[in-house]
């Protein structure tokens, strides 16, 4: 794309809205080659009334980012405003509803319906992709809504707003669907030739594609009951079957890419949301009507890059204006999203989308950080260390956007051993970041406590209570998890047994560690501690034999949660010795002093002591659970499928797994998210995907 902004009519006509998308999508590219301030510029001098279509929308799209960056009140309340902008402007270009009488008419003579098919084929262009915005729009004020507010009740508020949004886009993505049966129903020599890979390479600017889920197979009451299209328009995808037979998709030129991937974009998204529900949350939603098809999701996001396995990639000349937002987000949903799911994720997908727009924008901040947690995912954090540098050397016009390099670096560098490091990064967080900064403390002073720095972090810990927000009314899980370790480090004469590797475990890690950084750096780290409490090494001893019985040492408060910490770091590290993360890229000059048959075993031995010990625990609760969910995730790489899925059932049951005399009270920590990760681990299992 050029260097030079495209000309902009001074004098705007509502009816020619679309002119200026060639605009806003070289403000876009501008944003996404790091030269913010500039993209934001244009906006404003191309619409300084912020009265057109695509740039009022567009500017709110930007303060949306910058807000959801900062989360400062001031930024929140801003995009909030601007969104509520943009969402009027779409209004003003929508198609007018129908009178009272119309409505009535449309439950009885689908033609005159406002929320099928026909009713969006009535529209002008302009009116689609006002139709489209406005639900954008729309999501975007109710995403910041949900950050900003502090109450149930404007939760609820924005939630319902998200329910508008989705049945937008699921009208729109019908239409898409009748539109593109009409056509391949209409030329059955171009759906011909592109069933035949040897003669399919340049029917369409948009490639090819297969699916089995129509747009409407997860779709709300209101759509279900909208009319479906007549014989003649039968489609190429079944619209009402999610269990159709599996057809070449063929898209309709007529229907320009950029209104295709906005539908994508916002389609694609609910479904990716959807499935990704917690079960409790989900059968919430399904009461309302809506079902979340992650295969679907991604294809949908998929096809606006033409990331698909039968496609070819779209080229920028003919891409749609969103294309590279479904591509960032299918780079999260593979990377970032990837550590809490299994279904669907495809890390060499992600590589090819990756490197494609890094040649686009090497300069690009946002796919630095995606190169960055690549390499992370890969088991490769010194190399994600460089790559994080860069993203915070290409920009300086976006402060914020460099905290994201830094809660990266701290991370990659607790996957290192190297705690100093991560220390400082943390404390660079703490002194600028606004996302958590109770996680950002606690981050700092667990790793100072870890150096021995001890009346540095004493300083830190008393301050992480006093630092921790609330989204909707609601405590942030992790920032419940951090003020516990705070108080007991306080409440035990300020120690703490082994927080930092503690902390690399709750963040991924020591999954994404190299395996000569757990051998030579965190086991033995891990055998100190249990040294402290007179234990040895499972590998050092069978089971990890006691050296001396200490009565008096076992009868201090918190002596059998530090021994089940230690044995179930201590079992999660041998595990990553034994099976690396199937994503892990493995040096071939890889040196290990230990087998991965005696790694299982060393592993096995310190989870098993982990549940002998588990009903004495006073406050860690949470470790006995974790220690079942990493048990099974080692039974299911070594082969035996059963014993996983027995151990996955226990954390999903909802019994408690330690009880003893005084009982555990209330949820233990990070609940939620191993429900999460469980389900996904069984459904992974059930479709023999590494664990």
């Amino acid at each position: 794309m050029s260097n030079s902004p495209p000309p902009v009519n001074n004098s705007y006509d509502p009816t020619n809205a679309l002119d200026d998308i060639p605009g806003l999508h070289w403000a876009l590219n501008e944003f996404l080659q790091s030269r913010m301030h500039e993209s934001e510029r244009f906006c404003e001098q191309s619409d300084p009334e912020k009265q057109r279509l695509y740039f009022a929308t567009g500017f709110g799209l930007i303060q949306c980012v910058k807000g959801l960056m900062s989360f400062e009140d001031k930024d929140l309340l801003a995009a909030i405003n601007h969104t509520k902008r943009g969402i009027a402007v779409a209004s003003a270009h929508r198609k007018r509803p129908a009178s009272f009488a119309g409505r009535l008419a449309g439950y009885i003579v689908p033609a005159f319906s406002t929320s099928g098919t026909e009713w969006i084929a009535g529209m002008t262009p302009v009116e689609r992709h006002a139709e489209l915005v406005y639900a954008e729009s729309l999501y975007q004020k109710s995403l910041l809504g949900i950050v900003y507010s502090g109450d149930w009740l404007a939760f609820i508020r924005e939630v319902l707003n998200m329910r508008t949004t989705i049945s937008i886009y699921r009208q729109l993505g019908k239409w898409i669907e009748t539109v593109d049966a009409t056509y391949a129903l209409a030329h059955p020599e171009l759906l011909a030739a592109i069933s035949t890979p040897e003669t399919g390479a340049n029917v369409e600017e948009t490639p090819p594609q297969s699916s089995s889920t129509s747009f409407a197979s997860a779709n709300s009451s209101s759509i279900a009951d909208s009319p479906s299209p007549s014989p003649k328009h039968t489609s190429t995808q079944d619209i009402t079957s999610p269990t159709s037979v599996t057809h070449t998709y063929l898209p309709c030129p007529s229907i320009d890419p950029h209104f295709r991937s906005g539908v994508y974009l916002g389609l694609g998204m609910s479904h990716l949301v959807l499935s990704m529900m917690p079960g409790k949350l989900l059968a919430l939603v399904e009461l309302f009507g809506y079902k979340g098809d992650r295969k679907f999701g991604l294809e949908l996001l998929e096809r606006a890059g033409g990331w698909g396995a039968n496609g070819r990639v779209v080229e920028k000349e003919a891409e749609g204006v969103r294309r590279a937002i479904c591509d960032m987000s299918l780079l999260i949903f593979h990377l970032v999203l990837s550590a809490f799911t299994f279904e669907g994720v495809d890390v060499r997908k992600a590589t090819r989308i990756l490197e494609w727009n890094l040649k686009r924008y090497p300069n690009g901040v946002f796919f630095l950080f995606g190169a960055g947690r690549l390499a992370l995912v890969r088991s490769q954090p010194s190399k994600a260390l460089t790559y994080y540098a860069r993203a915070a050397q290409a920009q300086s016009q976006y402060r914020n956007l460099h905290h994201i390099s830094w809660w990266e670096s701290a991370v990659a560098c607790l996957g290192l051993w190297r705690v100093a490091d991560s220390r400082l990064w943390w404390g660079k967080l703490g002194g600028e970041a606004t996302w958590s900064k109770a996680t950002y403390t606690y981050g700092e002073a667990a790793c100072l406590a870890t150096l021995g720095k001890h009346a540095e972090a004493k300083k830190l810990m008393e301050r992480v209570q006093g630092l921790r927000q609330k989204i909707a009314g609601k405590s942030i899980p992790i920032e419940k998890f951090v003020a516990r370790k705070a108080r007991k480090y306080l409440a035990q004469s300020d120690t703490l047994l082994l927080p930092a590797l503690e902390l690399a475990y709750v963040f991924h890690a020591i999954a994404h560690a190299p395996r000569e950084v757990i051998v030579r750096e965190m086991i033995p780290a891990v055998g100190e501690a249990l040294g402290v409490l007179g234990l040895a090494l499972s590998s050092e001893s069978e089971g990890g034999a006691k050296k001396g019985k200490d009565k008096k040492l076992e009868s201090r408060s918190g002596y059998w949660d530090d021994v089940c910490l230690a044995r179930f770091l201590e079992g999660v590290c041998w595990r990553f010795v034994a099976y690396p993360d199937p994503d892990a890229e493995l040096e071939p000059d890889e040196k290990i002093p230990v087998s991965p048959e005696d790694a299982r075993t060393y592993s096995e031995r310190a989870f098993r002591a982990v549940f002998e010990h588990g009903p004495d625990i006073e406050l860690d609760h949470y470790i006995v659970y974790y220690a079942h969910f990493e048990y099974g995730r080692l039974l299911a790489r070594s082969g035996d499928k059963d014993g996983a899925r027995t151990h996955f059932n226990l954390v999903l049951s909802g019994k408690p797994l330690e009880v003893n005399a005084a009982g555990r009270k209330g949820k233990y920590s990070l609940e939620n998210a191993l429900h999460v990760r469980t389900n996904a681990a069984l459904e992974a299992l059930d479709q023999n995907r590494l664990l």
